[in-house]
């Protein structure tokens, strides 16, 4: 392959790096209307009365919009970025009468310039009925509270959802008989495991920039995932046509799953509507912390059963979801809490996973990378990690001894297929990168300090099996070079270039001679969006395809020019030539000028590719940690992992993504919390308070690659994004159990949690 599996630079590296103006607030007139949101100081509460008058006179003061100005009856909408008919219930109102958690709109302003409109908010009076919270969501389900008691709600799916029962979703699903397999095991490990919520702390916050065009439409240009889905949601939540409104997207500056949720999108789309003046939203750091999208907190019961030789019998989990205050994602990432954890276990013989998510009056969370697979990774792995400990076997073998093998089929994953699989020799490779022999389980250093290793593996998926759809138009312009438009989004992951890559690779073309356009719902072909694991799969897959039906379009019109049949020529990128006689032939320029007058053979193609299947990509991950004993201070010394995603299109993008994912993971283990005061605000409301690991603060990370080869894939590659982010959980919760001898079931793990451990063992 020339252009594959090669270390490209992403094509707007040096834009980036140089700091060029690519993000949406670079490349807006400055001269619109600034939009910020009034938010509620109460978890759950009505507002009675609401007085704008005073504010209204604010010099500079466009509008200002209350729940008065919006239908209280009319149909709901969801923010959830998913494929229609979305899974999510359709619970929100833009601006409801009703607010449901601290954070939740109040009131929209809108005006010249940020120091009016700071200070109209100010100057808004609002009333409010305070009302009981549920804030516990142990006690949600059949709580005589309800979060959403109204009766315009409505879920498009059957997820199980009942909002007169504070559920959002609800699923069961098992194969054999999970009791009499539990019952005959020899060793069965029960415990329930908890993950709090955490953020996505993407590097620029949520935004929007709205402006009325030519003829009338709205145009938004946002910081997202799902333009095509945004579209949507914003013509649903201001009751207008889909085609009155075009959503495209800018460079975004991360996103890892909160812009799959059309957080912002609304606000300044509805301020532009009325006004027909253009507007802006930029969420604050504090705003992205109080009110955006973050992971579900889940708890997870899980009993595992085993043989006293260490074979995985059957796998029993329960799984509690916190949706907070919105439904958004809470029916789908709930789901791959057992789907993405229970089929790594191949031998076993039975599984029943039962599900819950719940409404509280708590931020609304959403999409966030691993989506839910994170969470119950954390449990299953940690379960096994505790068989093996219980059986004073290494955790290595035993997973070696239990693995799903290529071929196998997955009752647990829908009862998939597994069509591609190297997770065995992930395994080896993991052992021997951090030295597993020399280092398992512990080593005292002396000074109160000790260093231990722990190790996990997980699987994920690449896109929605039978609901992702992936779009390219591939055309050739005049002088021979290509113009790739997609509708996936770009977010940092590198797309661009990999698309590009596959496109190049099937024209045998140089990768500079493909210009990318990003995501236009005008111009873009459809695309479900970048979420889910699925631009290179899905997407990737319907790129190969459009890049080899332009070839032959190619072809067709090079033989026309040749005077010759089709099936007599041959493309090899720059020439058409006769198979027989290769110095007749028209050059690509040539063709391309060609197509421009006198022939009928268009030189462009779209082509589409959903997939009935979602091959797991895998990996399996080892920590090193240095503990102080006395302080419970974490020093992460070093971080293993070995992936199998296929064919790497980028090498260098996709160890990138990796080391990326693996440090939001740690995170997640040892530092990120969100945690609510008795009244249901969030105490971590910026940077200063919600820790987030700098590089500096990791040790070695170390990424490596057993690709397998996926038939069904772009050049046999699966996906990347989300699988990178599962198995620190799980490798540093059981490097901390084998530094203290304690094992932890909530995280993140802190030093302050260490200590009373440590204190408590010495007693």
């Amino acid at each position: 392959m020339n252009t594959v599996n090669k270390p490209f630079r992403k094509k707007d590296a040096m834009q980036l790096v140089t700091g060029q103006p690519v993000y949406m607030d670079d490349v807006i007139p400055q001269d619109c209307l600034i939009v910020k949101l009034l938010r509620s100081p109460h978890a759950n509460a009505i507002v009675k009365t609401i007085n704008t008058t005073v504010a209204k006179k604010v010099p500079g003061i466009e509008a200002i919009f209350t729940w008065e100005d919006v239908p209280q009856d009319a149909p709901r909408y969801t923010q959830a970025g998913q494929t229609y008919p979305e899974a999510s219930p359709r619970d929100r109102l833009l601006i409801d009468r009703h607010v449901r958690f601290v954070g939740d709109v109040v009131a929209i302003v809108a005006g010249k310039d940020e120091k009016c409109v700071d200070k109209a908010l100010k100057l808004i009076k609002v009333e409010y009925e305070v009302l009981e919270a549920v804030l516990d969501y142990h006690t949600a389900k059949d709580n005589p509270v309800l979060v959403h008691p109204e009766d315009n709600w409505v879920s498009l799916c059957p997820v199980g959802a009942d909002n007169k029962r504070n559920l959002c979703a609800h699923d069961e699903s098992s194969s054999g008989d999970i009791d009499a397999v539990l019952a005959a095991s020899d060793i069965i490990i029960d415990h329930v495991y908890h993950t709090k919520a955490c953020q996505q702390a993407m590097m620029e916050t949520f935004r929007t920039y709205c402006s009325i065009d030519t003829y009338g439409r709205l145009n938004v240009l946002s910081s997202t995932q799902i333009v095509f889905h945004a579209r949507r949601n914003i013509a649903t939540a201001l009751h207008i046509p889909k085609s009155t409104v075009r959503v495209a997207k800018p460079r975004i500056g991360g996103g890892f799953g909160a812009k799959q949720t059309a957080v912002s999108e609304v606000y300044p789309a509805f301020v532009t509507w009325k006004t027909k003046k253009p507007s802006k939203i930029i969420f604050s750091r504090v705003e992205s912390q109080i009110a955006s999208s973050p992971r579900h907190e889940m708890e997870m019961h899980v009993r595992l059963g085993a043989t006293k030789d260490g074979i995985v019998k059957g796998i029993d989990l329960y799984t509690l979801s916190n949706t907070g205050a919105y439904g958004e994602h809470g029916p789908t990432t709930v789901g791959l809490s057992g789907h993405k954890s229970i089929p790594l276990y191949g031998k076993a013989e039975a599984f029943r996973f039962v599900s819950d998510v719940v409404y509280t009056n708590h931020m609304s969370a959403g999409a966030y990378r691993g989506y839910g697979a994170t969470q119950g990774l954390f449990a299953v792995e940690s379960a096994v990690n505790e068989l093996a400990h219980k059986l004073n076997m290494d955790p290595f073998e035993l997973r070696l001894k239990n693995t799903v093998q290529e071929g196998d089929v997955m009752p647990a994953y829908y009862g998939a297929v597994n069509t591609s699989c190297a997770l065995d020799r992930c395994l080896v490779k993991v052992h021997e990168m951090i030295d597993w022999e020399h280092k398992y389980p512990m080593r005292d250093m002396g000074n109160g300090k000790v260093r231990a290793v722990g190790m996990g593996m997980a699987m994920q998926g690449s896109g929605i099996s039978g609901m992702d759809v992936g779009s390219a138009t591939l055309k050739l312009n005049d002088d021979g070079f290509y113009t790739l438009m997609i509708g996936a989004a770009d977010m940092g992951t590198g797309c661009d270039t990999t698309l590009a890559q596959i496109a190049a690779e099937v024209l045998d073309c140089p990768l500079d001679n493909i210009t990318v356009f990003g995501a236009d719902t005008d111009t873009s072909p459809y695309d479900s969006g970048s979420y889910a694991s699925s631009t290179i799969y899905v997407t990737g897959k319907a790129t190969e395809k459009c890049a080899m039906k332009l070839r032959a379009q190619i072809c067709k019109l090079g033989a026309e020019l040749l005077e010759c049949a089709e099936d007599e020529v041959e493309f090899d990128g720059k020439d058409v030539f006769k198979s027989e006689d290769p110095a007749q032939k028209k050059s690509l320029s040539e063709i391309a000028y060609a197509s421009q007058f006198g022939h009928m053979v268009p030189l462009e193609a779209t082509e589409t590719h959903t997939s009935p299947l979602s091959p797991p990509p895998f990996m399996a991950g080892a920590a090193e940690v240095e503990v102080d004993t006395e302080t419970g201070e974490v020093k992460l010394l070093e971080f293993d992992a070995c992936v199998d995603c296929g064919t790497p299109i980028n090498p260098n993008l996709t160890r990138v993504q990796a080391e990326g994912g693996l440090l939001q993971g740690i995170g997640m283990t040892l530092t990120e919390n969100i945690t609510y005061d008795k009244n249901g605000y969030p105490e971590e409301n910026s940077l200063f308070q919600y820790k987030i690991p700098a590089r500096t603060d990791v040790g070695r990370i170390n990424v490596e690659f057993e690709s397998s080869y996926e038939p069904n894939g772009p050049f046999g590659a699966k996906s990347i994004g989300e699988i990178v982010i599962n198995t620190p959980l799980p490798a540093i919760s059981d490097a901390i159990y084998n530094a203290i001898g304690t094992r932890f079931y909530e995280l993140p793990i802190t030093p302050e949690q260490i200590a009373m451990a440590v204190a408590e063992k010495q007693k």
